[in-house]
């Protein structure tokens, strides 16, 4: 393939034909869901300070803080020009973007990352073990996905926050919420959105879809430490503040591309407990034929 592409390349210069350039950081990655999920959403104000830049199948989330902007997850690397371009159709400069925080290191939420962090000069915020993933782009060797394959443009620079850990920027304040099971380097993040006087705790939730490749089982003595994880997430989101919820894939949280639904957050952790009891019963069962 890249013997066929260098003669492509040396052709059309030979020819006069106007060589294209090829940002590596921007090749899309095609999957059966990649047109769902960058299918085009107008970006749109929901509350005070937050936003939401991103698709109808992805959720990427800025956010004003008066002092600098902030990104919440990248989508996939062809999505990061519709990001920026979102961006500045709100009125914001994409250079004022100061953090683009990442919620679990996988290819459909960090593919862009690292274009949007060059095109900014933002620096790139997640957990320990979601900060190894970026800088490999790649899946973590225990990964239930890992059988997927594939690979991501790599993160260089990633500064890592810990469970609570506060991001300061302007006059808002950041929490990271530790939220392991759909990858173990999982983060959530939560901060209020103001107007006047009436404050909104806003809720950036990570993926708990409990999905792998084939092949993998949750039951298994590499899933253990999963199935912990999903437990503790879940009691996280029962017990964060949430008026706004937003998920990384807007059709976890119910219709639409955010939630404002009393008990949003509870009702995103009870959906991946059902579906996380379904899927250990369903591996009981194959175990016992």
């Amino acid at each position: 393939m890249i013997e066929v592409m260098s003669l492509f390349l040396w052709l059309a210069g030979a020819g006069g034909t106007p060589v294209p350039a090829i940002d590596p950081l921007t090749q899309p990655i095609e999957t059966s869901r990649s047109a769902e999920w960058l299918a085009p959403a107008e970006p749109e104000k929901i509350f005070g300070n937050t936003y939401l830049v991103g698709f109808a199948g992805l959720s990427v989330a800025l956010i004003d803080t008066g002092d600098g902007l902030v990104l919440v997850d990248g989508a996939l690397p062809q999505a990061a020009p519709a990001i920026l371009a979102n961006v500045r159709k709100l009125g914001f400069d994409p250079q004022d973007i100061k953090y683009i925080l990442s919620t679990e290191p996988h290819f459909d939420h960090a593919g862009g990352l690292a274009a949007l962090a060059r095109d900014t000069g933002a620096a790139v915020v997640a957990s320990v073990r979601g900060a190894e993933g970026l800088r490999s782009g790649r899946h973590a060797a225990d990964d239930p996905q890992l059988g997927y394959g594939g690979s991501w443009p790599a993160v260089a620079n990633v500064r890592t926050m810990k469970d609570g850990e506060v991001l300061r920027l302007g006059t808002t304040a950041i929490t990271a919420i530790a939220t392991p099971g759909h990858t173990m380097g999982s983060m959530s993040w939560t901060w209020q959105a103001c107007e006047g006087r009436v404050c909104k705790a806003v809720v950036f939730a990570s993926s708990l879809n409990p999905v792998s490749a084939d092949g993998y089982r949750f039951t298994s003595r590499a899933g253990k430490p999963f199935i912990k994880g999903f437990e503790a997430s879940y009691r996280k989101m029962d017990a964060v503040p949430c008026d706004i919820l937003i998920s990384a894939h807007p059709d976890n949280a119910g219709n639409g591309r955010y939630s404002e639904k009393a008990g949003a957050c509870r009702a995103y952790a009870d959906r991946s407990r059902r579906a996380l009891a379904r899927r250990l019963a369903s591996e009981r069962v194959e175990t016992q034929k």
